[in-house]
């Protein structure tokens, strides 16, 4: 069947996941959800302590983490939440610094209105087209090697999800991300699309129309480095209007199999954000639509000067994302 919006209601569930899978068969399920494993961080010892189990996952040669929580009462559906650059699955279930407490917020919010929340971590080893380590981001643009993150929400989708879910539940998958997990939340409800519902990128743009230049610059956080830019412009994401191409020529290929019905998807974003420019999340809404995506108007923050600080996950974002998944269903 194919999508279609619906008035949202109390008690419906939202699953953030992946989209078909990519790089199939590299990427399967290892050990009981929930299992204790050593060596946890303080903060997922924290997010376990707060209810949240932890399963990890081979896929694609590495082992990746999801920490997951289910609402009273599951239906089925859920919501996959991608992280920003240089941040962490727990970013979403516990708040140790002041400017990332909406983050958990957000999920407290979507559990509250009985979705199940899966929480995936980004890998510190994806490298830029020239082979420069970026640290911990997203595999969130085009390269000519595989794909190091795809596998990995492939099998969330095709395996810790589904094994999860009641017995004649409702299959509805959401991708939220931020930043640079926005970036990789497009691309894969682009090339899953036929598993998405909707997608909900949050401060980010178009993964196919983009580069990093992963050259450690002064100033880089210890663990990403360089800076990303725009393919048709050469201009950085950080600069007004960097992202304002005339035409497109450099956007590369979507993953998107022909005659795939595509999801719903609705951008958030703060007009003066000064990490991802405004240009550059139009920039995205524009391909997601010549692609067939479903679009819901834009949710865009104004007011205050243009800052870095306008990037972070705002608390204003938190209702008006899970409404926008609660109107969506397959």
């Amino acid at each position: 069947m194919g999508w279609r919006r619906v008035l949202s209601g109390v008690g419906l569930a939202v699953l953030v996941g992946t989209l078909p899978a990519c790089g199939g068969a590299e990427a399967t399920a290892s050990g009981a959800p929930g299992a204790g494993t050593p060596g946890l961080t303080p903060q997922e010892g924290q997010c376990r302590a707060a209810g949240w189990q932890r399963t990890v996952l081979s896929a694609g040669g590495l082992e990746r983490p999801v920490l997951w929580k289910l609402p009273a009462g599951w239906r089925g559906e859920a919501v996959l939440v991608m992280h920003g650059g240089g941040g962490s699955y727990t970013n979403f279930c516990v708040a140790n610094a002041a400017e990332i407490a909406a983050q958990p917020k957000f999920s407290e919010l979507a559990l509250a209105r009985g979705l199940a929340v899966f929480l995936l971590d980004s890998h510190d080893q994806v490298t830029d087209r020239l082979g420069r380590v970026c640290g911990k981001v997203w595999d969130d643009e085009v390269r000519a090697r595989d794909n190091l993150d795809l596998p990995y929400i492939d099998v969330v989708l095709r395996e810790l999800v589904p094994g999860l879910r009641p017995a004649g539940g409702r299959t509805d998958t959401f991708l939220v991300g931020h930043s640079s997990g926005g970036y990789m939340a497009v691309r894969a409800a682009s090339r899953f699309a036929d598993r998405v519902t909707a997608v909900a990128p949050v401060a980010s743009g178009d993964p196919y129309g983009w580069t990093r230049d992963c050259t450690r610059r002064a100033g880089d956080r210890a663990n990403v480095a360089g800076a990303g830019y725009d393919n048709d412009t050469g201009r950085q994401i950080t600069e007004p209007g960097a992202c304002a191409a005339v035409r497109f020529a450099n956007e590369q290929p979507w993953d998107t199999a022909p005659g795939t019905r595509r999801p719903g998807f609705r951008v958030f974003h703060h007009a003066n954000d000064g990490i991802n420019d405004l240009s550059c999340t139009e920039r995205v809404r524009t391909q997601l639509v010549a692609h067939g995506f479903a679009e819901t108007a834009p949710f865009t923050l104004q007011g205050g000067a243009r800052s870095a600080a306008l990037h972070y996950w705002l608390d204003e974002y938190n209702a008006p994302i899970v409404e926008f998944l609660l109107g969506w269903q397959r």
